[in-house]
């Protein structure tokens, strides 16, 4: 279906109202452009709520989540921007604590 070839997270808190084009606006500024089979997310400064942009190779798909209880351990105060391994994004997206894993533990 969509092919993700790399995540990646915007330390700084997004403002969950904003749209796709704020959302692609802060990729090209943080990330410096959106690349193909790429997903890049957000979280709200409580982190409980993340929205994605990913890009498919042809346009652009916006995703949400929302965590009822707890928040999706995000980075705060490091690098603009972090890289997740498959394993890592999937820890996050459940709320677990991602940075335990290694990103060198790909296994496909």
């Amino acid at each position: 279906m969509i092919r993700i070839d790399a995540w990646y997270l915007a330390t700084s808190p997004m403002d969950m109202r904003a749209g796709m084009d704020s959302l692609l606006g802060r990729v090209v500024a943080v990330f410096g452009a959106a690349q193909p089979h790429v997903a890049y997310a957000f979280a709200n400064a409580r982190a409980c709520r993340m929205k994605v942009l990913l890009h498919d190779g042809h346009g652009l798909w916006l995703c949400t989540r929302r965590l009822h209880q707890g928040g999706f351990v995000w980075p705060r105060g490091q690098a603009p921007e972090v890289q997740l391994s498959q394993q890592q994004w999937a820890a996050l997206c459940v709320g677990l604590p991602w940075s335990r894993l290694h990103r060198s533990i790909d296994l496909v």
